[in-house]
């Protein structure tokens, strides 16, 4: 281990990007628990049901493009190391001209896939209808949304966590604020909930389109002639699209596990459906907790791997593979100690409160199990080897999550979060071993980026 692991000022640097990108990802799920809190305590359980198969959705569409902020993040940060001011200004051209595309395309087929959507859920009718109409609202935040996600690489790629935590904090706060004056100040129910997304999300893109300028100005980065000819060639958008295509794959088998969990918990009832909703508030506190220094992660290697630094590549794996670890114990923790307290806070419908405290123990133990995978993605993502990803994400949703929730349906709830325990545990294994193959070969410095 190299002696400048044990420098405070190297684990700073890291704490200097993760831990805004921390505080301001733990404004995502909180606004998903207000979500909860507000509706579940509503007069039933298929207003709450309704809001997390609409969510699901949602998050399905959406995530499944959360490739424009992953290879944002990693190709910026690659130019950043290697000095190339126009380089970091066509990633910011091709994600926001992808990022376009991709919504007008949503908005366009919104009624073909919602259907499609719906054809898919097994649930009550009351359930159906809740949620149709988050979705029907919610649907509208494409542009701004995935515009958001393009905006959030490019800061993050610029090492600058500070911008995108006040995007994401603002944003959220807003959304929550929003969230609660619609749903019950004003009496909007489920539909207020989406209203209240969608109108800070087209805000926060405001404040994101503010703070690319503000980098822009501060880099002082000038533009050669042709550039915008060069920008909008083909070739010049080849790599970005062969890099998505990887990144989409990964993340269509990551939110197919997680429409999973909801449309086998909607055949279980509405309140096994809802007390999945209520954990899986839980999980996204785990993963966007650590995903603030799988962040950190892809902005540290990426500008490496630019600047062919083979030496600081490992150190800051090192380190932030280190706190990763350190966060997901002390997730362990606050479960172990809280968790119950909290299902009582998020929701005041007994039934949901039982059948959420019987499932509770998944939640204690997934923090340790997942903490690898989201630090290696960030490795993975921040050197751009999408191809790696895509491959180990298929080999852990095909060979571990699936055939695990076969062998255990007898098991009910519990086989299906028996399933993703292993699937969390599988993605950081079988990216360990991927990491450990490209070693033998030629590295990820040596070998260049995708």
């Amino acid at each position: 281990m190299p002696l400048s692991f044990f420098c405070w000022s190297r684990h700073r640097q890291v704490f200097a990007l993760a831990l805004p990108m921390v505080l301001s990802n733990i404004t995502v799920p909180l606004l998903g628990l207000v979500d909860t809190i507000v509706i579940g305590h509503l007069d039933h359980a298929y207003y709450l049901a309704g809001v997390a198969v609409g969510a699901t959705i949602i998050s399905l569409i959406f995530w499944l493009l959360g490739f424009l902020r992953m290879s944002t993040t990693g190709l910026t940060a690659q130019a950043v190391g290697a000095n190339d001011d126009e380089g970091i200004v066509q990633v910011l051209a091709h994600g926001l001209i992808l990022a376009g595309a991709l919504a007008l395309a949503i908005l366009l087929l919104q009624g073909p896939l919602t259907e499609l959507a719906f054809a898919i859920v097994d649930t009550s009718a009351e359930v159906q209808h809740y949620g149709r109409d988050y979705v029907s609202v919610r649907i509208w935040s494409a542009p701004a949304a995935l515009s958001n996600f393009v905006l959030l690489g490019w800061l993050l790629g610029n090492q600058n966590a500070r911008a995108p935590m006040l995007l994401l904090i603002l944003g959220n706060s807003l959304n929550i604020v929003l969230d609660i004056w619609f749903v019950m100040g004003l009496g909007w129910q489920v539909k207020g909930a989406a209203a209240a997304s969608v109108l800070a999300d087209y805000l926060a893109t405001v404040l994101g389109a503010y703070l690319v300028w503000r980098t822009l100005q501060r880099r002082a980065i000038t533009l050669s002639a042709g550039f915008w000819q060069r920008t909008l060639h083909l070739n010049a958008i080849k790599r970005l699209l062969g890099l998505n295509r990887d990144i989409f794959i990964r993340a269509l088998c990551l939110q197919l596990t997680f429409a999973f969990m909801t449309m086998q918990g909607a055949r279980l009832g509405d309140d096994v459906l809802a007390a999945n909703a209520v954990l899986m508030n839980f999980l996204m506190f785990i993963s966007f907790g650590l995903d603030g220094f799988a962040y950190a992660v892809e902005a540290l290697v990426g500008k490496a791997v630019g600047a062919r630094n083979k030496a600081e590549f490992y150190l800051v794996c090192g380190l932030n593979l280190f706190w990763g670890f350190i966060v997901a114990c002390g997730f362990v923790l606050l479960f172990a100690v809280a968790g119950s307290t909290l299902i009582h806070l998020i929701t005041s419908i007994e039934e949901v409160r039982a059948q959420a405290n019987l499932y509770l123990p998944w939640m204690i133990v997934m923090p340790i199990a997942a903490c690898w995978c989201f630090i290696l993605d960030g490795i993975f993502i921040g050197t751009t080897r999408g191809s790696d990803m895509r491959n180990m994400m298929l080999l852990a949703t095909a060979g571990v999550f699936f055939p695990v929730w076969w062998v255990s349906q007898s098991l009910g709830n519990h086989g299906l979060w028996l399933a993703m325990l292993c699937f969390m545990l599988a993605r950081g294994v079988t990216l360990g071993w991927a990491w450990w193959r490209l070693e033998r070969g030629p590295g990820f410095i040596s070998g260049g980026a995708v």
